[in-house]
């Protein structure tokens, strides 16, 4: 095989995996600001970590500083948004790595277009589901209080819709489980229902 053919690699991904010891997978985390999905994505890249896992975290909220800075926040651009960080969580599997995304994703149909690039045999979609209330208690950044005294515009859950995952492959209510549990349960996934 000639390398320098387009789309064509000298290592495969199946041999990329076997050098980690790992299936990689994508656990993207949705759900709305302050629900805690960075806190349950850092628990979880340094718990498989740990276990001497390859990971990578894309948070959405660094991914906003960089590569996404150029959009903004209409229905288009977030789904620009998330367009990327499937992109870019596709290129990180491929690479053989775990790849923990959180982000806010809002829309059903950037999730399902997300996890159709990526592939469904590896796309894990975890809904960290904090009711709006304990959301805008929690308000780590203060963008609930700017939402609603209209110094943020299109804020989901405010003033543009959040689509409740229909069939997420993990549920976790934060108002019962603890970041700890929540990262027990998605190991306990991705060691069972991953593709070998």
């Amino acid at each position: 095989m000639n390398p320098r053919e387009h789309g064509k690699r000298s290592i495969d991904n199946e041999t990329r995996s076997a050098l980690k010891h790992q299936r990689p997978a994508v656990v993207w985390l949705t759900g709305l600001s302050g629900a805690g999905k960075s806190t349950i994505a850092n628990a979880l890249e340094l718990a498989l970590f740990e276990q001497k896992k390859h990971t990578f975290l894309l948070d959405g909220d660094d991914l906003r500083l960089g590569l996404c800075r150029n959009l903004g926040y209409s229905d288009e651009d977030r789904t620009e948004n998330i367009r990327r960080i499937a992109e870019v969580a596709k290129i990180l599997l491929k690479a053989g790595l775990i790849v923990i995304v959180a982000t806010i994703s809002p829309f059903s149909r950037d999730r399902n277009l997300s996890r159709e690039l990526i592939g469904i045999e590896h796309f894990i979609e975890v809904f960290v589901d904090t009711p709006l209330s304990e959301c805008e208690r929690r308000d780590p950044k203060g963008l609930y209080r700017k939402a609603r005294s209209g110094k943020i515009e299109n804020f989901t859950g405010i003033d543009s819709i959040y689509e409740t995952p229909a069939q997420p492959n993990i549920t976790i209510d934060t108002l019962s489980e603890d970041p700890d549990l929540a990262v027990k349960r998605i190991i306990s996934y991705l060691e069972t229902n991953q593709p070998a």
